[in-house]
């Protein structure tokens, strides 16, 4: 027995505007075809799932993804240009060799992404 993939769950309070989001991230979204409010995101492989909680208080959302990419400094580009909702940290070199950026949408999910060092020179 192995594990096949990952999906991380995000919680956010509206889903339409949540697809939205993740659509200006280069993530072809689907909402689920129940009764919930729950939505499929994805990218090169790389799915999160959105469930819709009204009452979510961003404060106190802990939720966090780290993506290893080809280059990091590409994909801030590319997001910076969509004009992405929320914030969004430029990447940096760390000392532990990779370069690392984030992006946190309306709802405090947290995405951290970094590519090795070498990668981005």
């Amino acid at each position: 027995m192995r594990f096949q993939r990952i999906a991380p769950v995000f919680p956010v309070r509206d889903l339409a505007v949540a697809m939205a989001h993740y659509e200006k991230l280069g993530f072809a979204a689907r909402r689920y075809e129940g009764v919930d409010a729950y939505a499929f995101v994805e990218r090169d492989g790389i799915e999160l799932h959105l469930a819709e909680v009204s009452d979510l208080k961003p404060r106190k959302n802990m939720s966090a993804v780290y993506l290893y990419v080809d280059d990091a400094d590409e994909l801030y580009a590319e997001w910076k240009d969509a004009g992405v909702d929320g914030r969004l940290i430029e990447p940096a070199d760390t000392s532990y060799g990779l370069r690392e950026g984030a992006c946190i949408d309306r709802d405090a999910n947290l995405i951290r992404f970094g590519s090795s060092i070498t990668a981005a020179t």
